[in-house]
């Protein structure tokens, strides 16, 4: 374990290969603007370079880039207060992860159950970038020496990964260099279920639109996808236990929790005895007022992309300030003359 004193910072990113979702939105984002100006300094990424493990259309990956970036704004992210850029920007991210090639072993690699899961039946086929993209996710994070990720429940193999690589550059180096970076992972909803299967998770992916809230929905949208959203037909119970072999009805009031700022203990409370009927016009109302206001402002911004890959522009300045001595001198640690 790390004995340095390291500034705590936070690091996470997320891929722009598509639209986002309400699960993108309580899983991340909102924990995002919940770290921003605490005692952090607070670092967020939409990470290109991961989009293209498989294959992307170029136009739309400018597109997700761009309006991944007004998201972020949308929601509550001060490109004053945070560093907010896109991966690509900043080479010392690909530089770091050569390096972190060479420290991870193929054991660790192979064990990864996300690749499994992406690679499909197929793996021969899939790209070396899908199957080594945990190291670059690795490089993401200790490039900026980060001591906090907020990750979701998928991630934190990843995040095991990257102590992993941590520790034995460290021990390789015989240094104190990268720090042991901690997981954060909080929150009613940290995994959002899909509205038609509780089952699965809330995907950008799912043929059905109806399965997910888009943050570019609108209000009649999402009043009428939660209106639809599958649940049962028993009543709420008295606690939240009482849900534990009903997934439909947990995820509703998981969402609810978090939009409200609450528990998922004091929502069942509220409503305990009442029918889904009476519940989903609440969760619509508090689901409205908190994402409306979001996508409402997504759109404006996206009226002005100049300005969108302005405010990335400047974000990637000032990650280069911080990733660049710490590439420097990890190529000295490594023995690289020029360094």
């Amino acid at each position: 374990m790390s004995t340095t004193s390291f500034t705590p910072r936070v690091f996470s990113g997320i891929q722009p290969s598509g639209g986002l979702t309400l699960g993108n939105y309580l899983g991340a984002i909102k924990r995002f603007v919940d770290m921003q100006g605490s005692d952090f300094e607070t670092i967020y990424c939409m990470v290109d370079l991961h989009a293209i493990t498989v294959w992307q259309d170029p136009e739309q990956l400018v597109h997700a880039t761009r309006e991944l970036c007004a998201g972020f704004i949308a929601s509550g992210i001060d490109p004053e207060q945070s560093i907010l850029f896109n991966q690509s920007q900043v080479a010392e991210h690909t530089q770091l992860a050569w390096i972190f090639n060479c420290v991870a072993r193929m054991g660790w690699l192979n064990r990864m159950t996300q690749f499994k899961d992406k690679a499909g039946k197929n793996r021969e086929n899939a790209s070396v970038g899908l199957f080594a993209y945990p190291a670059l996710m690795a490089a993401d994070i200790l490039i900026y020496h980060a001591t906090h990720v907020p990750v979701g429940e998928d991630q934190k193999q990843h995040l095991e990964l990257t102590r992993d690589i941590a520790i034995k550059f460290n021990n390789d180096f015989g240094v104190d260099f990268f720090p042991v970076t901690e997981p954060v992972i909080e929150g009613a909803a940290t995994r959002v279920m899909s509205l038609r299967d509780g089952s699965k998770k809330m995907s950008k992916s799912d043929p059905s639109d109806m399965s997910r809230i888009n943050l570019t929905d609108d209000a009649d949208a999402i009043a009428q996808k939660i209106r639809k959203a599958k649940t049962d037909p028993e009543p709420l119970p008295e606690t939240f236990e009482g849900l534990s072999e009903r997934p439909e009805a947990r995820n509703l009031v998981n969402i609810y929790a978090a939009l409200a700022d609450t528990t998922p203990q004091a929502v069942v409370a509220e409503f305990a005895g009442q029918q889904f009927g009476q519940f989903k016009p609440r969760l619509a109302e508090v689901a409205v007022e908190k994402l409306t206001p979001i996508s409402t402002e997504m759109s404006r911004l996206m009226a002005d992309p100049a300005e969108i890959d302005r405010i990335l522009a400047t974000g990637s300045g000032r990650a280069r300030e911080i990733a660049a001595p710490i590439l420097k001198k990890t190529y000295e640690i490594v023995g690289m003359v020029g360094a």
